[in-house]
């Protein structure tokens, strides 16, 4: 058999794919043939591994990449400034903790929560993006399946799970009641960043019960990260200043 062959065989994916470049590359640079083998082993490591953290961003499902690099803190106080500095170290993923951003539209918190993820994803844990909206359509079609044992297992496995958009939208009672167990279930198996307009007192509005909505809070918000990123948005902030540009050419 050839080197490709059995590279093939041994499902060494860069080796074979590579293997006469690299074996060029070793006759140029006259490297013995234990460091000859150290090499091509340690770049079919490191092509596995970049191969493995793209499919944890394509099977997170973000709507779109957001980096770390990527986001202007300049808008917060110092306070959120600094926690949003402590998330970036990803020890609440590791911790199991939950971070909890409020705030009124055009505030950076689906930003914020993607970019973590994003930052989650490259550090090689299972993550999944999804939307309150979905998410509830989600439950109801595994319901009415009878897979709703199976779609919880599958929510549980995730390392980091970030639920966006909770408040924007109310639901009837068996959404309201899903929803419940499902973020119950899963508190404290996994980290959750749940992105609202609704500050806590109100979010009642969408489960609809005050009781179901203090138990659920009480277990969310336990030893929780919860920034007000409540201010001016972004958005009308930037559409403003589109505005002005345009008047001004």
């Amino acid at each position: 058999m050839q080197a490709k062959e059995i590279s093939q065989e041994l499902h060494l994916s860069y080796i074979a794919a590579n293997i006469d470049e690299l074996c060029k590359e070793a006759k140029a640079t006259k490297i013995s043939h234990k460091d000859f083998l150290l090499d091509i082993f340690e770049r079919e490591i490191e092509n596995r591994r970049s191969n493995r953290l793209q499919k944890r961003l394509k099977d997170a499902h973000f709507p779109f990449k957001k980096y770390l690099q990527d986001l202007d803190l300049e808008e917060y106080s110092k306070e959120i400034r600094d926690e949003i500095e402590d998330l970036m170290t990803l020890k609440f993923v590791d911790d199991k903790a939950n971070v909890i951003c409020i705030g009124n539209p055009g505030r950076g918190k689906t930003h914020l929560a993607i970019a973590l993820g994003v930052a989650a994803g490259l550090a090689d844990k299972r993550v999944l993006f999804t939307n309150v909206p979905n998410l509830v359509i989600e439950l109801k079609e595994a319901m009415s399946k009878n897979e709703i044992t199976y779609y919880k297992r599958k929510f549980e496995r995730y390392e980091l799970v970030i639920i966006d958009e909770l408040g924007y939208v109310s639901f009837d009672k068996q959404g309201n009641e899903i929803l419940f167990n499902l973020l119950s279930n899963r508190n404290e198996m996994g980290s959750m960043i749940i992105t609202t307009n609704l500050v806590f007192e109100e979010w009642e509005e969408v489960f609809g019960d005050a009781k179901l909505t203090g138990a659920l809070v009480d277990r969310l918000a336990y030893k929780a990260h919860v920034l007000d990123m409540s201010g001016d948005s972004y958005r009308l902030k930037e559409t403003k200043e589109w505005l002005e540009r345009q008047v001004s050419i």
